[in-house]
């Protein structure tokens, strides 16, 4: 088998975690993509992955492997299609991330038109609210909301989600809709953690008297979720005000389910960023599929005055 072959069969097995599902996406046997991993340990001297019956999981020595394969797998690609000008040529798999709201009302909903301008590409779309792993669990790129926090990785900002404070008008009909700050001390909260058991941030805003910096009221609230839609969907159900981009609450907003409170104490907008690992070259796949997003997530953000392209 040849090298370039195995090290691809490698890096699947590598990132679905598993050699029957590996085998069953590249429609080989079990049999030949164990074989071509054992072949490939061979040749190396070294043990890549861990086997065991439940779980096949990368050594040390495999994880470096990994990343350099996949470094190398993307050269080849690049230059196989280096001389061609017709985007509809593009192949391969694209593994990309990014915030279930983003995924279900915006890209799925026009990944058809761009499946249709590129059939040779196959999209692996991850969408939780986690943090992946770019680099370990193979992404090709992540759309982050938020400040960005790794340095290894490159950003490349698109704008900026408008943040609101909003209730249904049930909540706020029983409750009263609070008109300042201390009116917040008789009302409560829907708490968002990513995980379970951290401490919530409370309400957040900015004083208009300075703009440039942000605090943060600590408020009760009698339910804490995890997940972007349970959040939003607790706000409709009247347990409690929320803090969200605009651009996902929009068509509530206009259909009178949901209201804003406090406009003039917003929270501070959020960034919004594709990043993606350092590599030399990157995949003309990935700079497609990253230059569709921007494209289609312009209409939603507010840009910031210092945007730049990379």
């Amino acid at each position: 088998m040849k090298l370039l072959e195995a090290m691809e069969i490698f890096a699947r097995v590598a990132e679905l975690g598993s050699f029957t599902a590996a085998a069953d996406s590249l429609g080989l046997s079990r049999a030949s993509v164990s074989g071509a991993v054992q072949q490939l340990e061979e040749l190396l001297g070294t043990r890549l992955l861990h086997r065991t019956t439940r779980s096949v999981r990368l050594s040390q020595d495999g994880q470096v492997f990994y990343e350099r394969s996949r470094d190398l797998l993307a050269d080849m690609d690049e230059l196989q299609n280096l001389f061609r000008e017709d985007s509809a040529t593009l192949h391969g798999r694209l593994r990309v991330d990014m915030p279930l709201p983003v995924a279900r009302d915006l890209v799925i909903p026009r990944l058809p038109e761009f499946l249709r301008r590129h059939p040779g590409l196959e999209i692996e779309l991850s969408s939780s609210d986690r943090f992946v792993d770019v680099v370990r669990e193979g992404f090709d790129c992540v759309l982050r909301v938020g400040q960005l926090e790794d340095s290894s990785l490159i950003a490349r900002p698109l704008g900026e989600y408008q943040l609101v404070s909003c209730a249904s008008t049930e909540y706020l009909a029983e409750h009263g809709t609070p008109r300042t700050l201390d009116d917040l001390a008789g009302h409560r909260l829907v708490h968002y953690v990513l995980s379970l058991g951290a401490r919530p941030a409370g309400f957040e805003y900015v004083d208009p008297q300075s703009p440039d910096t942000e605090h943060s009221l600590p408020m009760a609230g009698a339910l804490t979720v995890n997940n972007t839609d349970a959040y939003r969907e607790a706000c409709l159900a009247g347990l409690g005000i929320i803090q969200v981009p605009e651009a996902g609450v929009r068509h509530y907003l206009e259909s009178g389910e949901l209201e804003e409170i406090l406009p003039q104490y917003r929270p501070a907008p959020m960034p919004v960023s594709l990043v993606y690992a350092n590599r030399r070259h990157l995949p003309k796949r990935v700079q497609v599929f990253m230059a569709w997003m921007a494209e289609i997530m312009k209409p939603r953000l507010a840009a910031k005055p210092d945007l730049n392209p990379e």
